[in-house]
């Protein structure tokens, strides 16, 4: 595995060789957008965040889902960052990032390898908080977000967003 980050251009390549429909990759620049206005947010804040970290992870964490439209395309997706060489910290950005978080009971329900899949590190926390405000490739508000998950009876996925909500505004402030 490389140490090496992609550019920008390297993972959009790295999704249309892997076969993610036009839309996919337009939701995925519209999620790196946010995110990177959340990291400079945060970096303006005093925080210490890896710009580039954040903007290939976000440009990449949907990269499962040239293989499923499923809660699985986050194991699928770091299935395919491993076995394209990409670092550790972009891998994890991939696997952490749906629905603010999944459970090590709800991992182990859905057949995944044991490992973390609940947001750690602030770039993998900024890339799933950027994905749940895009909606197709739009801005949405957070409520728009849980609302489908109370909707879809995931009201621990719902919890876990509003949490992640309260600690990204905590920490990039209210403009966002």
């Amino acid at each position: 595995m490389s140490e090496e980050l992609p550019s920008r251009d390297q993972a959009l390549e790295l999704l249309r060789e892997n076969g993610c429909s036009a839309k996919v990759i337009e939701h995925c620049e519209a999620v790196a957008k946010l995110a990177m206005e959340i990291a400079e947010a945060c970096r303006e804040r005093g925080l210490r965040v890896d710009l580039q970290l954040v903007e290939v992870g976000a440009l990449l964490h949907d990269i499962g889902r040239s293989k499923t439209h499923t809660v699985h395309h986050a194991v699928a997706g770091a299935e395919i960052a491993e076995a394209s060489g990409l670092p550790e910290p972009v891998v994890s950005i991939i696997k952490r990032h749906v629905g603010g978080g999944i459970t090590e009971s709800e991992a182990e329900k859905f057949g995944w390898p044991k490992d973390v899949y609940v947001p750690v590190t602030l770039e993998e926390k900024i890339v799933s908080y950027a994905d749940k405000l895009i909606e197709n490739s739009r801005r949405a508000p957070i409520e728009v977000a849980i609302d489908k998950l109370v909707k879809e009876r995931k009201s621990d996925a719902a919890e876990r967003v509003r949490r992640l909500h309260a600690e990204i505004v905590e920490l990039a402030g209210e403009s966002l």
